[in-house]
């Protein structure tokens, strides 16, 4: 484990408020409260992206939906990435945050599946980096056609071409 950090994409309140939660919001959060745990243990850099919406909008900068989940709160040392966009790339530090503690590996869980977890790997695996998205530690919505969980299985198929699929039982930290 070597060179990798965990990141954690957009894991704020907005996402789990009652009556709107992603789909399996509280299983997802203690799945991801768990890797928190198991990568402080092993001494990987936690890297937490926190999205920054438009007035109005649920992750507005300064509102309490913007606020990342106390069940993942960040601890002194750990990296804290604003974004305006889906990819945790675009117009942000984290390439240069990775290039400095020369991390190459990177796993990843978080939100929402078909929008920033599918456009920030895809863009770590085009910047050659090594990527586990942890397959069970990713969620969204329904979108009307589909089923969060078909969404989920869907992008899942999609990124196994470009990122190596685990589930959070299976990664060994350190």
């Amino acid at each position: 484990m070597n060179h990798t950090a965990l990141l954690i994409i957009d894991v704020q309140v907005n996402m789990f408020a009652e009556g709107s939660s992603v789909f399996e919001g509280e299983k997802i959060l203690n799945t991801i409260r768990r890797l928190i745990a198991q990568a402080r243990n092993a001494h990987l850099p936690i890297i937490y992206v926190q999205n920054n919406g438009n007035e109005g909008d649920p992750d507005m900068p300064g509102t309490p939906g913007w606020q990342i989940h106390p069940v993942v709160t960040p601890e002194k040392g750990d990296i804290i990435i604003q974004k305006h966009t889906p990819d945790s790339f675009h117009e942000t530090n984290l390439q240069s945050e990775l290039e400095s503690r020369q991390i190459r590996n990177l796993i990843v869980a978080g939100m929402q599946t078909d929008f920033c977890i599918n456009a920030t790997c895809r863009q770590a695996h085009e910047l050659g980096y090594d990527v586990i998205l942890v397959q069970d530690a990713h969620s969204t919505y329904d979108d009307g056609e589909l089923t969060a969980s078909q969404i989920i299985a869907q992008y899942n198929d999609e990124l196994r071409e470009k990122v190596k699929l685990q589930k959070a039982n299976h990664i060994a930290f350190g």
